[in-house]
């Protein structure tokens, strides 16, 4: 077998074997198949596709290529649970106790951040004495127990899918469906879950700017899963405008605890309890969504999601006095005000740019060795479709200085608003949930 035919008969368009995937995968990740050929074979990919069965193939090689986590001594349904990224995006540090408060165990691996804000374990670091590092028994023994665990990535998983970005990220095959959703699954796969539910954000603040580019890799990664013996259920949701009102690490946090209290931002609200449902249907605690929606939202109300909460930031070594005490999380020493330049209705927030002023507060990471501010960020002040007056305060920032540098965060922040004489049409915030079984769309 030689990787020039392979090549060839995917840029010809035929169905590879799961002989042929893998012998590249194994192949480029021992270094024998060299970064010219994978190169070659990605941009073929990228023009002919992949069928599901090749994609459900690329992704177990690629999980196969590294450490897989053995969570079988954990007694339930693991359901693990992926966000396709997007600014203000906390669901994790909600989701988490909800679920596990319905009784379904959450063993979750969570990365860092790169770019605007920090990731999962950056926003948990925020509270003082939190380990994101556990033994696999300690892991393991924390979930059996409590029923939840969040750590950083350990151990070497999927190193050919890293290897592989890393090559398409300068080849210009980035954009590519089946190599998308494939290298996020390869990640879940190789974590241990028997359930996977994605939160597939669409819109101007995600990586897939449409609804229809959206659904395009949520089937994608759905018919990966069913492939691979993986139920897995994919939720589409707006990012035209961040999640809650809070960018930033401590401020996050904040928000989300606030959420579990029952008096978080409605949007951050709707889209959790429709997560959290989801999880708890294939973690087999529901028989239907509805029934799910009505467990969750009672963890809610009760307290027991938030309990939860306090339980886990304890068990980890944090104190959970940040928990019910939010003020206690790291602050920071300056908040600058951002007015509106005219008056109007908000018909636009280009979130991306917000996610960008953030990073250059210092909330996020320009490159892997830059240190996180957990106590730095923006506190949005409206919304989408809302109605303010020239000189009204639409953002605050949380920034460590008063200077010349954040004046220009501030002017960045003000730009991103788009202020007209009337309001524009709303969309719902959850717009389609994709299953094995096709699309429902809402609105």
């Amino acid at each position: 077998m030689r990787a020039v035919d392979i090549i060839g008969r995917k840029r010809s368009g035929l169905e590879l074997s799961a002989e042929e995937i893998s012998f590249l995968i194994d192949g480029y990740s021992a270094g024998t198949v060299p970064d010219y050929q994978m190169a070659a074979w990605a941009m073929a990919v990228v023009f002919r596709g992949m069928t599901a069965a090749e994609t459900a193939e690329l992704t177990m090689a690629m999980a196969r290529s590294g450490d897989q986590l053995d969570l079988s001594a954990i007694t339930g349904i693991k359901v693990d649970k992926h966000s396709t990224g997007g600014v203000g995006d906390k669901t994790t540090l909600i989701l988490g106790p909800l679920v596990a408060s319905a009784g379904v165990p959450v063993a979750k691996m969570s990365g860092r951040g790169l770019g605007h804000t920090g990731g999962t374990i950056d926003k948990l670091e925020s509270i003082r004495g939190f380990r994101t590092e556990l033994t696999t028994g300690e892991f393991i023994k924390q979930v059996n127990e409590l029923g939840l665990a969040v750590v950083g990535q350990s151990g070497d998983m999927a190193p050919a899918d890293k290897k592989l970005y890393a090559l398409r990220d300068v080849t210009a095959t980035v954009e590519s469906v089946p190599l998308i959703a494939s290298s996020v699954m390869s990640k879940k796969i190789a974590a241990g879950a028997d359930a996977i539910v994605l939160d597939v954000k669409a819109g101007g603040g995600a990586f897939m700017k449409t609804v229809e580019d959206a659904e395009r890799l949520a089937q994608a990664m759905v018919a990966i899963g069913t492939e691979t013996g993986r139920h897995t259920v994919a939720v589409i949701s707006d990012m035209n405008q961040p999640l809650g009102y809070m960018i930033g690490n401590a401020l996050e946090v904040a928000e989300a605890v606030e959420t579990l209290r029952g008096s978080g931002p409605k949007d951050l609200e709707e889209l959790c309890t429709t997560l959290a449902a989801h999880m708890v249907v294939l973690g087999g605690k529901a028989q239907s969504f509805e029934e799910a929606r009505l467990l969750v939202q009672s963890k809610l109300q009760s307290g027991e999601a938030l309990a939860k909460m306090s339980e886990f930031v304890a068990a980890q070594g944090g104190d959970p006095a940040m928990v019910n005490h939010t003020e206690l999380l790291p602050k920071a020493p300056y908040q600058l005000e951002v007015k509106a330049a005219r008056a109007g209705y908000i018909t636009a927030i280009e979130a991306e740019e917000l996610g960008l002023a953030a990073m250059h507060l210092g909330a996020g990471r320009p490159t892997k060795e830059a240190e996180i501010d957990h106590a730095v960020g923006i506190q949005l002040t409206c919304r989408l479709g809302d109605r303010v007056e020239q000189g009204d305060v639409i953002a605050l920032l949380h920034a460590r200085q008063d200077g010349a540098a954040e004046s220009r965060v501030a002017e960045a922040v003000r730009d991103a608003f788009l202020i007209a004489d009337a309001p524009a049409s709303a969309r719902p915030l959850v717009l389609s949930v994709v299953t094995k079984d096709g699309i429902e769309r809402f609105g």
